[in-house]
């Protein structure tokens, strides 16, 4: 649905039939010289983007901005050595790291050709030697969008997700194709499971083409492939896909040539379908499927998730031939986003709880943690990939990249109970914004969380704005994390605001019926845990209630869009990527399948349900004055939402602007687009808070 991140690690809709005003590529005046200073602070930090553990336990490798991957002994990783396909001096793009099940060589996609120049974006599988310093050698070119690279247990190939012709990166976050021809049936791009043979190159999509595969995972045994997928096109249909299984064999023609075969069922299996169960996951989400060790089960995330990508739910373990699915994290007050089988009776959980992140061990038969593999973590974790990943060797050596509010980005590992700093990037930087503290409060029956930032050089003699940011999704949540140099909390708090980021029913980490809380009810139950979190905050903090402001983007702007039409408390708004009216939205984005779980019907049966969310339908009672920004191909909330709201705004003699960012999507990937947003951003609350 509505994607919680305003980063880039999207259907234009009518906007063909609108004249966009033009763009103008300089920045808002600054109403504060300590702006670009602090712009220029957040840029500091070099950002580390995956990490690995080898199998064995020795070997580690990272991914950094500036300096490439690099390789290095886990007992000594002060002395790496780079891993790159480039020659000196050329800049190319590359990661996807992938270890071979003997440790002994290191995977991953570049953009540069056996030249080593970057040639045409286009993208090639190197495999390293990790055992010496000779050069990665080309294994086999490829033409489109890959992406989760792994090799497959047995080591003989390498696996990946596979856009072939690609034009743009898959997923609904990135800028959609401006429309043309046959809407819906023309220019289909399908991600397919694809495999190159490890030894000879040769390469083969070995998932149907009327399939869009999301997430893949091999059987222990090699032969056979399960994954979530659905028909095309793709950044629509996550909503409704389903759990596929598929046997697959290697094999050799007399030519020498290698091909996959069916092995056992001639075409795919379907194992789960969310959308025909009668159980508690009818018409709900389904991510992550892993084998058991043995290949008799499969084990996947499940629950309502409003992003794919955005992970959280409970753990259901099925058999791999159908069946049942029993949920094994029944009840916890808690939202899984990632796990792995440690063995045939336990899971590897990694999970949103308390605020924190969490890495436990869970015995699926008695519903037990264990007391020696269990850790909370008062940050953010994520190896790279799917949210909150964690590399885990067989002898039980962790890998993960940890940030929060405080630390920037470093790579930790080790044993779970001795994790150790491996890299040392960014020891040097320290937060130009104020301290963070996780604040709770309850409201209609439920316990909310939220994370406050204090002002920076706070005084608690003075009075203090105050900004409340809301995530997007709504399935989602905050925790701690080193901020970008883009739109975010860090740089209001760094100009002397107090900054609450709450996360209000509706979020992860209290659990499916928190995160359900908000079903049919957008704007009302969550907009009263957010102004309870105000209340909260005005009453016990040094904060003035008369100057408090409103944001988000996704969600976080269809929220600032609703809350000025239902309350006069906030004194000035700035909505992103936000969503006017629901009803005109159904018939204008490129994802509408996420709704119907949401909203419980489409807007054409059960139109009153739309309508009384859309704040649209109170514009006549908003007087918040409101900037309004949006890309022009957001296929997840279309820049006509952003038009119609600030042309209601405006005929009201309301203040407000509407800026229209060309040629991005849901999720801005222009570095000085990005800065934009934040430096108006910026200056419209200081013209209407200070």
């Amino acid at each position: 649905m509505i994607a919680r991140r305003f980063a880039a690690p999207a259907l234009l809709g009518v906007l063909a039939l609108v004249q966009l005003p033009a763009f103008s590529q300089n920045a808002a005046p600054s109403h504060d010289p300590r702006i670009p200073q602090i712009i220029h602070s957040l840029e500091k930090v070099k950002n580390i983007r995956e990490t690995g553990v080898s199998p064995d336990g020795k070997l580690i490798a990272w991914n950094v901005s500036g300096d490439g991957i690099q390789l290095a002994s886990l007992d000594n990783p002060s002395h790496p050595r780079t891993i790159t396909a480039c020659a000196a001096a050329v800049k190319g793009s590359e990661g996807s790291l992938a270890w071979s099940p003997d440790s002994k060589h290191l995977a991953f996609f570049s953009n540069c050709t056996e030249d080593g120049k970057p040639g045409d974006h286009k993208t090639a599988i190197f495999v390293a030697d990790a055992t010496s310093t000779t050069a990665p050698q080309q294994l086999a070119p490829l033409n489109g969008f890959a992406k989760s690279l792994e090799y497959t247990p047995d080591g003989k190939s390498l696996t990946f997700l596979y856009v072939e012709g690609a034009t743009r990166p898959s997923g609904a976050l990135a800028a959609m194709k401006p429309p043309s021809g046959v809407i819906g049936v023309e220019g289909l791009e399908v991600q397919r499971v694809a495999t190159v043979d490890a030894a000879s190159g040769q390469l083969a999509q070995i998932t149907p083409a009327n399939l869009h595969v999301y997430e893949f995972n091999w059987s222990p045994d090699s032969t056979k492939l399960a994954y979530v997928a659905a028909p095309p096109p793709g950044e629509n249909n996550w909503w409704v896909a389903k759990l596929y299984t598929q046997g697959l064999v290697q094999g050799i023609t007399h030519e020498g040539t290698v091909h996959w075969q069916s092995f056992g069922e001639t075409t795919p299996q379907i194992v789960f379908d969310p959308n025909t169960t009668p159980g508690p996951l009818h018409g709900l989400q389904i991510a992550v499927p892993r084998w058991s060790p043995d290949g008799g089960r499969i084990a996947f995330i499940g629950g309502l998730m409003s992003d794919q990508g955005s992970t959280g739910g409970d753990i259901y373990v099925i058999p791999a031939a159908g069946g049942d699915p029993k949920d094994v994290t029944s009840g916890r007050p808690a939202s899984a986003a990632w796990f792995q089988w440690v063995d045939q009776d336990s899971l590897g959980i990694a999970e949103i709880k308390d605020a924190a992140s969490h890495l436990f061990v869970l015995n699926i038969d008695n519903g037990e943690e264990s007391s020696d593999y269990n850790v909370t973590i008062p940050a953010s974790v994520g190896a790279g990939g799917l949210e909150m990943r964690i590399s885990i060797s067989s002898t039980n050596a962790l890998a993960f990249i940890e940030s929060s509010f405080e630390h920037p980005p470093e790579v930790w590992a080790g044993d779970i109970n001795n994790l150790k700093q491996i890299t040392h990037y960014n020891d040097a930087l320290k937060p130009d914004w104020g301290k963070a503290e996780s604040i709770d409060w309850d409201n209609d029956g439920y316990h909310v969380q939220g994370w406050l930032l204090y002002p920076a050089n706070y005084d608690p003699a003075k009075k203090y704005p105050m900004i409340v940011m809301v995530h997007g999704g709504p399935s989602s949540a905050v925790v701690p994390r080193w901020p970008g140099a883009g739109f975010g909390g860090a740089p209001f708090s760094a100009l002397g605001y107090f900054v609450l980021e709450p996360n209000p029913r509706g979020s992860y980490g209290e659990g499916e019926k928190f995160t359900a809380a908000n079903r049919k009810d957008f704007g009302y139950g969550d907009l009263r845990d957010i102004l309870a979190g105000v209340d909260t905050v005005t009453k016990k903090y040094s904060v003035d209630p008369q100057r408090v402001g409103i944001t988000g983007w996704s969600y976080g702007g269809f929220m600032t869009m609703f809350a000025v039409s239902q309350t006069h408390r906030f004194r000035a708004a700035v909505a992103g990527a936000g969503i006017a009216n629901w009803q005109s939205y159904y018939g204008e984005n490129s994802i509408d399948q996420w709704m119907t779980p949401f909203f419980g019907a489409s807007v054409y049966d059960d139109p009153a349900v739309y309508a009384k969310s859309s704040a649209i339908n109170y514009i006549k009672q908003v007087r918040t004055p409101t900037l309004v920004v949006v890309g022009d191909r957001d296929g997840e909330c279309p820049a006509p939402q952003s038009f119609e709201f600030w042309h209601a705004l405006r005929d009201q003699n309301v203040p407000t602007q509407l800026v229209v960012y060309p040629n991005e999507g849901h999720g801005f990937v222009n570095p000085e687009h990005r800065i934009d947003v934040l430096e108006r951003a910026l200056a419209w609350f200081d013209e209407y808070m200070k």
